[in-house]
C-alpha cells in the first residue's frame, strides 16, 4: 500500500478520486473528548470492535477504487497516519491514501463545502464523498452507485449521483434523548422510475414553513409522477462530475454539503434560469461525444430518451414531418451538440427490508450499529490458551455478546447482548447488559452497567450502577455512585475537585483568622 500525507506533487489520474472526511465527531460527545492530552478520533471509535473507518474504506476497495483523500484535523495527524500504516495497509493494501490535514477547532469545524473548496486543487477528476462513519449493508454495493453515474453522466449529463437509505425503527426504549437529539428523516421528493433526487426539503424551508411543502410547477410538469417521502436519510455519499466543485465555487458561501449545496443542486435540472446561468459550468463541454451516441441508441435507457424526443417536438412546430424528423435515424449523423445535458442529481434509494444502512453520526445511531451487529454474530470461547484462560469458567457470556482480545472475565460476571473491547477487565459479579464497552475499560466487582457506552479507560467503581449513561474516556465513577441517563465528562469532576478546593482554601483562611484573633 502506498501512504503519502505530504507530497503536493502528486496528481491523481484515476476515474474517480474518494474523498473521506473526518472530522472532531462533536455529535458523539464526550466519547469524542480527549484523554489527557491524547485525541480520541471519531473515524477511530470502534463498532463491533473494528475501528468505524474500515467499513467505508473496505467499501471503496471493494468497488475498486484505490485513491484515497482523507481529510482530518491537524491534531488528529499522528494517530490518523499511525492507524493507516498498520491497521489499513494489511486489511486493505489496495488503497492508496494521501492524509490531508485542516486547520480547525472542535468548536468552529467547516462543512464539507468549505473543506472540498479547499482541497479542490487535489481533485483532478470525478469524485465520491463520503463520511468516515457510513456503515453499508452487504446489499448496497459502491459499485451499484458508481455504475449508475458512469451511465447518466454519459448518456444524458447527469452531474451527480446521491445515496439516500430508509431508516429503522428504534427499539422501544433503548434511546433516551438526555444523550441529545434524536436523529431525523429528510423529506425528499424524487422520480422512482429514472432514479431522481428533485428536492430536498432543508432546515430553512422547515423554518420559513413547516406546515406545507412548496414544489415548482417546472418540477411537476417534467416529473409528474413524483414521490414524496420523510422516510429516509442522507449517507451523505456523493458521486459527482468534477464540474461540480467549479459550480461549487461559485456558491462560496456554501458551507454544508447536505443543507445546502445538494437542494441547491437538484434545481438546475428543472428551473430554466439556473440552468442557464450554471449549465455551462456544471456541464461543459468534452470529448466524450463517441461514448454518449453509443449510449444514446442502446436500448436501455429507451423510455428515458422518448421522452426527451416528445419534449423536443413539442418546443417544434408541431407539423408532421417535423415530428417524424425528430426521430434519429441510424444512417443519419447525429448532431450530438443539439441534445442538452440534464443536469440530473441521481439517486439510489436504499430501502430497510434490502438491509440494515446507518451512520454513526450520533450517540443513538452508534449503540443501534453496535447492537446490529451483535444480532449478526454469536459469541464463542477464545481458541487460544492465552485468551481462554482470562475467561472465567463460572462467567456468563451471552451469545449475542462480543469480548475483545486480553479482556478479563471474573468470576461470575454476567455479560448480556453487549460489546467489551480490547484489555478490559470485568469484575467479580459485575452485570454489563446492552452496553458498549471500548479498549481498556475497568468494571470493577459488583458494578451494574445497563444500556451503557463507556469511553476509553473508563472505571467503574466497586458496586456502582450506570444506567443510559455516557462516559468520556478515562471517567472514574466512584465506588457505590448511581447515575441514570447522563453524560459524565471529567470536567464534571474537575469543576467539583475546584469546588472542594476552594472550600478547603477558604476554610484555612478562617482558621488563620480565629487564630490571630484569638492570639491578639
Amino acid at each position: 500500500m502506498d501512504f503519502d500525507e505530504s507530497s503536493t506533487s502528486k496528481i491523481v489520474t484515476r476515474e474517480f478520486l474518494a474523498v473521506v472526511l473526518a472530522g472532531f465527531g462533536n455529535e458523539l460527545l464526550p466519547l469524542t473528548n480527549n484523554h489527557g492530552d491524547e485525541p480520541c478520533l471519531k473515524a477511530l471509535l470502534p463498532i463491533a470492535n473494528k475501528p468505524m473507518l474500515e467499513y467505508p474504506l473496505a467499501w471503496l476497495e471493494q468497488s475498486g477504487i484505490t485513491d484515497v483523500l482523507l481529510i482530518c484535523p491537524t491534531s488528529h495527524r499522528s494517530a490518523m497516519s499511525n492507524y493507516i500504516q498498520s491497521d489499513v495497509s494489511a486489511s486493505c493494501p489496495a488503497l492508496r491514501i494521501d492524509v490531508q490535514t485542516f486547520e480547525e477547532s472542535q468548536d468552529m469545524a467547516p462543512g464539507t463545502c468549505t473543506l472540498l473548496r479547499h482541497f479542490a486543487s487535489r481533485i483532478k477528476s470525478d469524485f465520491i464523498v463520503l463520511p468516515c462513519d457510513f456503515v453499508p449493508p452487504p446489499s448496497l454495493s459502491l459499485t451499484q452507485l458508481l455504475n449508475k453515474f458512469r451511465t447518466e453522466s454519459t448518456y444524458d449529463g447527469a452531474i451527480a449521483t446521491t445515496c439516500f437509505y430508509e431508516a429503522s425503527k428504534p427499539d422501544k426504549g433503548s434511546v433516551t434523548e438526555d444523550w441529545g437529539l434524536l436523529p431525523s428523516n429528510t423529506p425528499i421528493v424524487f422520480d422512482e422510475r429514472t432514479g431522481t433526487l428533485l428536492y430536498v426539503d432543508t432546515p430553512d424551508d422547515v423554518d420559513n414553513d413547516n406546515e406545507d411543502f412548496h414544489l415548482r410547477m417546472s418540477l411537476l410538469s417534467q416529473y409528474p409522477r413524483t414521490k414524496l417521502s420523510a422516510s429516509f436519510r442522507d449517507s451523505h455519499v456523493y458521486v459527482c462530475r468534477r464540474s461540480v466543485l467549479d459550480a461549487l465555487q461559485e456558491k462560496s458561501h456554501f458551507d454544508s454539503m447536505k443543507e445546502e449545496f445538494i437542494p441547491w443542486l437538484c434545481k438546475p435540472q428543472y428551473q430554466r434560469t439556473r440552468r442557464e446561468k450554471y449549465g455551462n459550468i456544471l456541464s461543459p463541454v468534452t470529448n466524450n461525444l463517441s461514448q454518449a451516441l453509443a449510449l444514446k441508441h442502446s436500448t436501455l435507457h429507451l423510455p428515458a430518451r422518448k421522452q426527451r424526443l416528445r419534449r423536443s417536438a413539442a418546443g417544434s412546430d408541431g407539423d408532421d414531418d417535423h415530428l417524424r424528423s425528430v426521430v434519429p435515424s441510424p444512417v443519419e449523423q447525429d448532431d450530438e451538440e443539439a441534445v442538452e445535458p440534464s443536469l440530473r442529481v441521481g439517486l439510489v434509494a436504499h430501502r430497510s427490508a434490502q438491509g440494515f444502512a446507518s451512520r454513526a453520526n450520533n450517540l443513538h445511531t452508534y449503540l443501534e450499529l453496535n447492537r446490529f451487529f451483535l444480532s449478526q454474530t454469536s459469541y464463542t470461547l477464545p481458541s487460544d490458551p492465552e485468551n481462554r484462560a482470562l475467561i472465567d469458567h463460572k462467567a456468563q457470556i451471552s451469545s449475542d455478546s462480543m469480548i475483545g482480545r486480553s479482556t478479563r472475565v471474573e468470576e461470575r460476571a454476567t455479560v448480556k447482548r453487549s460489546v467489551v473491547g480490547k484489555h478490559c477487565i470485568i469484575g467479580k459479579m459485575a452485570k454489563v447488559v446492552g452496553c458498549v464497552l471500548l479498549d481498556h475499560c475497568v468494571v470493577a466487582d459488583g458494578a451494574k452497567l445497563d444500556g451503557c457506552i463507556l469511553g476509553a479507560y473508563t472505571k467503574v467503581g466497586a458496586k456502582a450502577e450506570l444506567s443510559r449513561c455516557v462516559t468520556q474516556p478515562g471517567y472514574e465513577v466512584g465506588a457505590g455512585e448511581t447515575a441514570r441517563n447522563e453524560k459524565l465528562e471529567t470536567s464534571d469532576w474537575t469543576a467539583q475537585d475546584t469546588s472542594e478546593s476552594q472550600d478547603s482554601e477558604e476554610d484555612s483562611e478562617e482558621g488563620s483568622e480565629d487564630s490571630t484573633e484569638s492570639d491578639e
